[in-house]
């Protein structure tokens, strides 16, 4: 089972070395390269919003299940036990939302720089003319 968290965990910390180095000032050339490179990555790493989606969807329906431990029936261990997978759904829907909202962030970032290319060949052609 935390397995799946794991693997999440290091493409969220993938995806941030990745917003990072995007967002970094280099020279135009290299900052070409580095976009092009991030794009042809990008189609691939769309699967981590189903997946990161389908455990969205997991940690709510085990919410939804969950057996309530609010009376004074329930032992401390059986209290702690509860309120320590209330945190750990919390840590993970926020790796989830986290994991989506990075992977978005990244192809926004790469658009914005191939609009600014084609955008800088075109008044380059206009120049020219």
């Amino acid at each position: 089972m935390a397995l799946q968290w794991l693997i999440l965990s290091y493409v969220v910390a993938a995806e941030v070395a990745i917003a990072v180095i995007l967002t970094l000032p280099y020279p135009m050339l290299m900052k070409k390269r580095i976009v092009s490179l991030v794009s042809l990555i990008l189609n691939p790493a769309a699967s981590i919003v189903a997946f990161a989606g389908f455990q969205l969807l997991d940690i709510y329906w085990k919410n939804e299940h969950r057996l309530l431990c609010s009376s004074e029936v329930c032992t401390t261990t059986e209290r702690d036990r509860y309120e320590k997978s209330i945190y750990k759904a919390q840590r993970n829907g926020v790796l989830c939302a986290a994991g989506i909202l990075l992977y978005w962030c990244i192809f926004r970032i790469c658009k914005y720089h191939k609009d600014l290319e084609r955008l800088e060949e075109l008044e380059k052609r206009y120049k020219d003319e």
